[in-house]
């Protein structure tokens, strides 16, 4: 999947801009509606939303992206009928099991993000071990958010502080940083949604306070490789203030 990458490194940074992002979010959505415009069922289209993954993963270890944090399953997709969410989980299982030896011999380390709880004794495991298996790849880090929402993420990260027993006073930004899923990663710098729709749908809503968020009209199984790096071109273009003024950040007026 990932095994050519370094032979293609001298052609791919000529293609690419001086900054790119250290952390990429995506909000992989559309896989329905792909399906439906083809006439075939729903589940035909996570399917090749899943294959697309695999390309996606390729294409971020080429242009030099250290973390992908990619929302797979949310708090809210319980509610979706029962049949889709059996296969959604069905295709999590199937995934680990597949493609977890190839991602770890190409560096990928594979992180969860989310709770468990809700899952089957054997998928826990299975988490358990891919995130075990590859803890110690540095190539990419892939934060995969299973059964993620980010508002139940602060109300977790909270009850750890309360737990902790840290005085209320002492309570800083940083602290609940390290009670965040992503703790010890840099907050995501890009966020990608595909499929037209302009929301964050409670995605990393704590961490993605100051980043840039691009949104495609193309569904998930067609955001290939020339999306990801026409997403990254665009991110390469905005200047990231951070609350400064352009005077301060000395950015010449247009």
């Amino acid at each position: 999947m990932i095994a050519a990458v370094q032979d293609q490194q001298p052609a791919t940074q000529s293609l690419l801009p001086e900054r790119v992002p250290r952390h990429v979010g995506i909000i992989m959505d559309g896989n329905g509606r792909w399906a439906k415009a083809r006439g075939l069922p729903r589940t035909e289209g996570h399917r090749q939303g899943t294959e697309n993954l695999r390309r996606v993963i390729k294409a971020c270890v080429e242009f030099g992206v250290p973390i992908l944090t990619i929302y797979a399953f949310s708090t809210e997709n319980w509610r979706r009928p029962p049949l889709e969410v059996r296969l959604l989980l069905t295709i999590l299982e199937t995934v680990i099991d597949r493609e977890l030896k190839e991602l770890h011999e190409n560096g990928v380390r594979i992180r969860h993000i989310g709770q468990t709880d809700r899952l089957s004794p054997a998928l826990q495991k299975k988490i358990h071990d891919a995130c075990e298996y590859t803890k110690d790849n540095q190539r990419l880090v892939l934060n995969v958010a299973f059964n993620y929402g980010g508002r139940d993420e602060i109300i977790q990260a909270v009850r750890e502080v309360v737990r902790a027993g840290i005085p209320a006073d002492d309570i800083t930004e940083e602290v609940l940083n390290q009670h965040m899923y992503t703790s010890g990663l840099p907050d995501p710098d890009l966020i990608i949604r595909t499929s037209g729709e302009i929301r964050g749908s409670n995605f990393l809503i704590w961490q993605a306070a100051y980043a840039e968020y691009y949104f495609t009209p193309i569904y998930w199984p067609d955001f290939d490789r020339e999306q990801l790096l026409e997403a990254i071109w665009e991110y390469s273009r905005r200047t990231r203030r951070f609350g400064q003024t352009d005077e301060q950040l000395d950015i010449p007026d247009e």
